[in-house]
């Protein structure tokens, strides 16, 4: 197999980190597979980089700036109140709040950009990050064991220089926040292969093809419980295939998440180890730059197993090396067999007993049939620094402390996506667009109200709790701490609450109509809502009643000239009295 040049990227830091000790998610994999990968002596073949962490800056590039300064600041301790009793950022108990929960998600999304940056300027053929694929993040919300989509971040990376991307998923859960993110647009486009039914996230059925500009560029193979190594090569390849033949990708993402291995915690498919790594062998023979993530995966042996075959296979060594594991740190972890291997199990292949995998594969390549030739996009030159360090000024960390503009400014941005979030929730399957497919089931979560969310350890469906009354006013956390006037509010700014007292006057209540946005509330009254206005700012009656239209007090016309001949009146009668007054004197 011909040699390519392959960047591997690992902070030795993240290791470190840990979601809890009975969470399913354990970063320290990674650190094991440094460690196989180390033992193998694949190091030196392959250049070895520690990425810049990924700055706040850089994370706002698709997360909301409020998201993203939430987890900058979030504890085990404050966790309660920054979330609002959990009602926002992190919902569920998935996603716990853990100790350094910023450093980590910066740790892979700083990865993945590096490699994306370094594979399209043509310094590697192959870039690899485990710590990343963390495909489950959303713009402003935390999901399924990930914080920061640093997927997302290393596509846009790529945009920047070329045309199209394609990403492909074989982790066996849906990649539904990489194709949120890309679901409307040509110029990405998503394959996920996943296991779909009752499972996390809900997502990924085959007839969700995108929508607008992005219509058929969204491609979703769906699998039963038990696909083994046979069944998914008979899909995988000649969809890949078509998908290049058709799309003709500048650049290919492959997230290789481990759950769908045999015997994950969370999984339920088949897949020896061999079987998972053919996918990154055969993307990989296509001679297109590749870049390798991680994702999934919560028997931690297998995943160390798994990633370390794959990196040889990056290399182009997978043959070469011995299965029995040598020496290293975690060798007590692989016992009783001390091997690098994943056995398939005796679980049952239902994709082939009821027939459903050959249907899906001539349905997919069908909608692949019916795409048009490689979407083309006007291309330009991507200046290579961004325009504050052209010009020499200070970063975004740089400027001045929070004034009260941006303090109002961020409340109404909290109120509007609250009524977003309002008015997501109640809205019916009828006002969404239609699909072309009118026979198709639609069993997708993307009709399910926004408020609610799935559990990727229990795949069961929960009610998210609407934000508590006193929303962003002090309260107790439960452990006797309230929150002190020295203390930042809910997001940030101490003056939320009042914020959301006043904006929220005069709303809908959930047992009312649904509210829209830009449409007038229907007791709308332009006098009343002047003078509840200069009620709260305590604007007093009378002359002062003018600086509610912004005057100052200061009147004009024949009003003004009214008002200075009653002034000089009261004047002259106040002179005759004193004059009364000396004479009675």
């Amino acid at each position: 197999m011909s040699k390519r040049r392959v960047s591997y990227y690992y902070d030795p830091d993240v290791g470190s980190y840990t979601y809890g000790l009975t969470h399913a998610m354990k970063p320290q994999r990674m650190r094991i597979t440094h460690e196989l990968v180390s033992a193998y002596d694949m190091l030196p073949k392959m250049h070895i980089l520690r990425a810049n962490r990924a700055t706040a800056e850089t994370m706002t590039r698709f997360h909301t700036d409020e998201y993203i300064d939430f987890l900058s600041r979030v504890t085990p301790e404050n966790a309660r109140r920054l979330t609002y009793q959990g009602t926002r950022f992190l919902v569920g108990d998935d996603n716990p709040p853990f100790e350094g929960v910023f450093e980590f998600s910066s740790i892979s999304a700083g990865g993945s950009i590096a490699a994306a940056r370094r594979l399209i300027e043509g310094q590697a053929d192959i870039a690899i990050n485990w710590a990343g694929g963390l495909h489950h993040a959303k713009k402003r919300e935390a999901s399924g064991f990930c914080y920061i989509n640093d997927i997302v971040l290393g596509i846009l990376e790529m945009l920047r220089y070329v045309p199209r991307v394609l990403y492909i998923d074989i982790d066996c859960h849906h990649g539904d926040g990489v194709e949120e993110a890309f679901y409307t647009t040509d110029r990405v486009m998503t394959c996920s292969f996943h296991k779909f039914g009752e499972f996390f996230p809900g997502t990924g059925h085959i007839h969700d093809r995108g929508r607008g500009p992005g219509r058929g560029y969204a491609l979703n193979v769906p699998f039963k419980d038990g696909v083994t190594d046979e069944s998914y090569k008979s899909i995988f390849e000649p969809v890949i295939d078509k998908i290049i033949d058709v799309y003709r990708p500048s650049a290919i993402v492959l997230q290789c998440g481990a759950d769908s291995l045999s015997g994950d915690k969370l999984g339920g498919l088949n897949l020896t180890m061999h079987g998972h790594a053919h996918c990154v062998q055969y993307v990989r023979s296509k001679n297109i730059p590749l870049l390798l993530l991680g994702g999934g995966g919560y028997t931690v042996k297998n995943v160390a197993r798994a990633w370390t075959y794959e990196t040889a296979c990056a290399l182009g060594i997978e043959r070469d090396i011995d299965l029995n594991l040598p020496w290293n740190e975690y060798f007590e972890w692989f016992g009783p067999r001390y091997r690098l291997e994943v056995l398939e199990s005796n679980l049952e292949d239902l994709n082939i007993r009821d027939g459903s995998l050959e249907r899906n594969r001539i349905k997919i390549l069908e909608f692949l049939s019916e795409l048009r030739p490689a979407p083309s996009v006007h291309m330009q030159d991507v200046p290579r620094e961004g325009l504050d360090e052209h010009l020499g000024l200070p970063g975004v960390r740089g400027h001045a402390p929070i004034d009260d503009l941006d303090e109002r400014l961020a409340q109404h941005a909290r109120f509007v996506y609250d009524l977003q979030q309002d008015s997501d929730g109640t809205q019916s399957e009828s006002e969404g667009e239609p699909e072309s497919d009118s026979s198709a089931p639609r069993r997708s979560a993307r009709t399910r109200a926004a408020r609610t969310r799935m559990s990727i350890t229990t795949s069961k469906y929960f009610t998210v709790p609407s934000p508590p009354p006193d929303h962003g006013h002090d309260h107790d956390d439960g452990d006797g701490e309230g929150r002190d006037d020295g203390d930042e509010g809910g997001c940030g700014h101490e003056r939320e609450h009042e914020a959301w007292a006043s904006a929220r006057e005069g709303l809908p209540t959930a047992g009312q109509r649904k509210r829209h946005f830009f449409r007038s509330i229907d007791d709308w009254d332009p006098v009343k809502r002047v003078a509840t206005e200069r009620e709260r700012a305590g604007v007093r009656q009378g002359a002062d009643a003018a600086m509610v239209n912004g005057n100052g007090g200061r009147r004009r016309g024949p009003a003004r000239r009214r008002a200075r001949v009653e002034k000089v009146e009261e004047e002259e009668d106040m002179d005759v009295d004193d004059e009364m007054e000396e004479d009675d004197d």
